[in-house]
């Protein structure tokens, strides 16, 4: 994040002696990115973080591509993704490529026998329905619907729902995830065009500072391979830590739009960006002002990058018979827009209660072997009209 944060107990001085009540050191660790040259944290342990008693073993977790290279417009069904009860056993990639994996997910338990590492990418896990907190080395946040969870690369976590009906759409991103650099000033500071500033984004909270040895299950994903580690010391052994890498909550219902007198690109809804997609919130907004405006987006063609829509909630004005939890998949080459009606319909309408999550990549997105159980065969014929 580029704002600096600290939580808990921390020595006046980084890299010297911080000793803990019975005369022993704090271990402390650098939790950085991109060599030594990007953000980062320091951690403070009561025990060592190293200290490994078993690998049990590993487990292929790479995605199944079910179709290599694809020019049509597709729609998949995303809530027909059946519930599980385990976290990481819930998660469903449906679009991938070297850049992300975009997933779905409908976990019915907590995280309680284990914790979770993915040294691959960052995580964006957006909270369709449930609540409850995402629980790290760093300490606590607490979710709810329409929360974005930014989850760093490296950062041990748990995720702890208070129900069993719980829908995510997740985007492991494996170039890091930053807010869109346009929107900062010089020293990462979010400009007063930006449409959310640091108010709005939530850090970590309680720090649990757990104090326990034992056997510590940490599932780590690396290369798409799944090693079970067993560590001695319990992840949560953090009693303080400052710097400017750690997981954060944002609210899709914190975003605020930005509009004009005619049909406003979708830039303006970008959220984050990374080295290889964006990401942008389509929220609830006042419709375009000048006299003749035409609401409903133009027709364009995606000649540079694949876009995916993730409908969240409301009536999305440009499309016909879409429900909660679809996504589209409209690939480069091809120009798509409104469904037949929606362009004529807009007209005259003051504003929109849409809801959805846009990721746009640069690189072809591949279906997977799940994602063509999930489509519906027809949507590329949805612009024929009655």
């Amino acid at each position: 994040m580029p704002f600096y944060h600290k939580l808990g107990s921390i020595p006046n001085k980084r890299h010297t002696v911080f000793r803990q009540p019975d005369g022993s050191l704090y271990h402390e660790q650098l939790f950085g990115t991109i060599g030594f040259d990007g953000m980062s944290s320091l951690l403070y342990h009561i025990q060592p973080p190293t200290i490994v008693r078993e690998i049990k073993g590993t487990t292929n977790v790479a995605p199944e591509i079910g179709l290599e290279k694809n020019m049509t417009m597709r729609s998949l069904i995303g809530f027909n993704v059946p519930p599980q009860d385990d976290f990481l056993d819930s998660r469903v990639p449906v679009l991938v490529n070297s850049d992300c994996y975009i997933e779905l997910a409908s976990p019915r338990h907590s995280m309680t026998d284990y914790f979770y590492k993915n040294a691959d990418a960052d995580e964006i896990i957006f909270v369709h329905k449930g609540e409850g907190t995402l629980k790290t080395q760093l300490g606590n946040i607490d979710f709810s619907y329409g929360d974005y969870l930014v989850i760093p690369r490296g950062m041990i976590y748990q995720m702890h729902f208070n129900d069993t009906d719980n829908r995510l759409f997740l985007v492991q991103s494996f170039s890091p995830v930053y807010t869109p650099k346009r929107y900062r000033n010089w020293f990462g500071q979010l400009l007063e065009h930006s449409p959310y500033c640091e108010r709005d984004i939530r850090p970590p909270h309680t720090l649990e500072s757990i104090d326990a040895t034992g056997e510590f299950l940490v599932r780590i994903k690396k290369q798409d391979v799944m090693y079970d580690y067993v560590y001695a010391n319990h992840p949560f052994n953090v009693v303080g830590w400052d710097g400017y890498n750690f997981p954060y909550a944002f609210s899709i219902h914190e975003f605020e739009p930005i509009t004009g007198r005619v049909h406003q690109p979708p830039p303006v809804h970008q959220t984050f960006e990374t080295g290889g997609f964006v990401m942008c919130s389509f929220v609830p907004r006042l419709y375009d002002y000048h006299p003749d405006s035409i609401p409903a987006p133009y027709n364009h063609s995606n000649i540079d990058s694949d876009e995916v829509i993730y409908y969240v909630d409301g009536d999305f004005m440009s499309r016909n018979n879409i429900a909660k939890g679809q996504i589209t998949l409209h690939p480069a080459g091809i120009p798509h827009g409104p469904h037949p009606g929606a362009y004529e319909r807009s007209i005259g309408k003051k504003e929109t209660q849409e809801l959805a999550v846009m990721v746009d990549t640069f690189k072809p997105l591949k279906l997977t072997k799940r994602a063509l159980d999930l489509q519906d065969p027809e949507y590329h014929k949805s612009w024929i009209g009655a």
